[in-house]
């Protein structure tokens, strides 16, 4: 993958171990009413600074993928706070954090998320037609971003014509279009055979080593977590260890 063909801004350029990028503070959250209600979070605290690597661990139903949840924005607590380079989400409108979401952040999961009649290229620039990017720019960025993932001459195919493999690297490449600092993936390994998930894990790795961006993995590939400079364990909603993985 060439990465060094697709521009990146700046503040992605260097990683910087120093700088916190996303905090959590005494986060819980509750799901389910009445005698079904349940804690998911328990009072999580947690910082990722830029340019980290960072998974996520934990047994089903730990509250891994809430924790991902709440750090991404995609989800409110009900206790505590998100801070995203220390500012409180809490105090932003619904609009800003759309779009400090699409700016900011990039996501790849388990399950595609793609339309399964559109176009590749149109999937991948879903993020930058939110964002009101112009269309002769979105295509320009759309097409660069699928050339370093060795895409460019799927563009025009229907999402629904891919490989799993195909499928998973059309998602990271719909990630990082927007140029974000951060890459959110939940089970990014999940669906795809060894050889297919060893070249997603690759490529996400080179995008954290060669433009700084901070990974927050949730996985139960051991493995996986592995690679990454940090494991979060995750046990009954609350943060039982976090550890630096010796590289």
């Amino acid at each position: 993958m060439a990465v060094s063909a697709y521009s990146c801004y700046s503040y992605c350029m260097t990683r910087n171990q120093d700088s916190v990028l996303l905090e959590a503070s005494g986060l819980s959250k509750w799901y389910g009413k009445g005698e079904g209600r349940f804690r998911a979070l328990d009072d999580v605290t947690v910082r990722i600074s830029a340019g980290e690597s960072v998974a996520i661990v934990g047994k089903s139903g730990s509250g891994k993928s809430t924790l991902m949840h709440l750090l991404a924005l995609l989800d409110a607590p009900d206790a505590g706070a998100v801070f995203v380079d220390g500012r409180d989400a809490a105090v932003l409108r619904p609009r800003e954090v759309n779009e400090l979401r699409n700016r900011r952040f990039g996501f790849v999961f388990q399950q595609f998320f793609l339309t399964a009649n559109t176009s590749v290229l149109d999937n991948v620039t879903l993020p930058l037609k939110i964002a009101g990017t112009p269309a002769r720019e979105r295509r320009a960025r759309g097409l660069a971003a699928l050339r370093t993932f060795g895409l460019e001459d799927k563009a025009k195919n229907r999402a629904s014509d891919l490989s799993g493999g195909q499928k998973q690297r059309v998602v990271l490449t719909r990630a990082l279009v927007g140029e974000p600092a951060v890459i959110f993936a939940d089970e990014p390994t999940g669906n795809l055979d060894s050889a297919t998930g060893r070249l997603v894990e690759e490529e996400l790795f080179q995008l954290n080593r060669e433009r700084g961006i901070t990974l927050v993995i949730v996985t139960h590939d051991e493995d996986l977590a592995a690679r990454c400079d940090r494991q979060i364990l995750v046990r009954d909603g609350r943060i039982v260890d976090a550890m630096e993985v010796a590289q």
